[in-house]
C-alpha cells in the first residue's frame, strides 16, 4: 500500500511543479517556468508506468488516480501555459483575455469528455489533446505577433471539438517504435532550446518541427483509416 500511495504522490508532484512555474511566471522568469513545465511533463509521462508497476488499482481501489492525474494535467498542460502566454504579453491587448478564456473552457470540455481517450485496437486522443504547453513554447520561441498567436490558439480551440483522433505517443500501437524514438529526440531538442533561452539562434527550432509534422500526418492517417473502417 505504501508503494501505491507513493505512486499517487509522484503524480501529485506535478501540481507542485505547476505552482513553481506560476511563481516563475509572475517573476518574469519564463525560462524557469518552461523548465518546470518540462519536469511536469516528464512526471506525467512516467507516472502511469509507475502506477501499473505497483498495481495501484488493486492496492488502493478506493482512490481514483485517474482523477488526480486529470487535475494535475489541467494545471500543467492548460492553465499555467495560458497564464504564461498572458503574462508574457503574447496575446492581443484587446480580446486576449477572451482568447485565454476560450482555451480554458475548451480544454475543460475536453478533459470532461468520457471518450477523450479512445481504446479500440489502438489508443487515441479524440479532439485536440490540450498540448497547450507545447503550443505556448513554440509561440514563445517564434515570437509571432499577438494577433497571429490568437488565431493559432483559436484554431486549436476549434479542433478540441472536431472528433479527429490524435496519436497517444506512449500507447498508440501503430508505428509505436518510430513514434517513441522521434518523440525522445524531439523532447531532448525542446529541453535544449528551453535551457538556451533567451537565446533562440541556430537551426534547432526548424529541426524540432519534424516530429510535430510527423505526429499530425500520422494522426490524420490513423483517423482516416478508423473512419473508413467504420463505414
Amino acid at each position: 500500500m505504501v508503494f501505491a500511495w507513493t505512486a499517487h504522490l509522484y503524480t501529485a508532484l506535478g501540481a507542485i511543479l505547476a505552482f513553481a512555474a506560476t511563481i516563475s511566471i509572475f517573476n518574469g522568469d519564463f525560462r524557469t517556468a518552461f523548465l518546470a513545465l518540462i519536469a511536469a511533463t516528464f512526471v506525467d509521462a512516467t507516472d502511469g508506468w509507475l502506477a501499473r508497476a505497483v498495481h495501484v488499482k488493486e492496492r488502493l481501489p478506493q482512490y481514483d488516480g485517474a482523477r488526480l492525474d486529470d487535475i494535475v494535467d489541467y494545471l500543467t498542460y492548460v492553465f499555467v501555459p495560458v497564464l504564461l502566454l498572458w503574462r508574457a504579453g503574447m496575446l492581443p491587448a484587446q480580446g486576449g483575455f477572451w482568447v485565454a478564456g476560450a482555451v480554458l473552457i475548451a480544454s475543460a470540455y475536453g478533459f470532461g469528455q468520457a471518450e477523450a481517450k479512445v481504446v479500440t485496437t489502438d489508443y487515441f486522443f479524440t479532439g485536440f489533446p490540450s498540448y497547450w504547453n507545447v503550443v505556448a513554447l513554440y509561440l514563445f520561441l517564434l515570437q509571432l505577433a499577438p494577433a497571429i498567436n490568437a488565431a493559432i490558439l483559436l484554431t486549436c480551440v476549434v479542433l478540441v471539438f472536431v472528433p479527429l483522433r490524435y496519436v497517444y505517443p506512449s500507447r498508440t500501437r501503430t508505428l509505436r517504435v518510430p513514434t517513441l524514438l522521434l518523440s525522445a529526440v524531439w523532447s531532448a531538442l525542446l529541453c535544449m532550446m528551453v535551457w538556451r533561452l533567451p537565446a533562440t539562434d541556430g537551426p534547432w527550432l526548424i529541426v524540432s518541427l519534424v516530429f510535430p509534422i510527423y505526429y499530425i500526418i500520422l494522426s490524420l492517417w490513423l483517423s482516416g483509416s478508423a473512419r473508413r473502417a467504420n463505414v
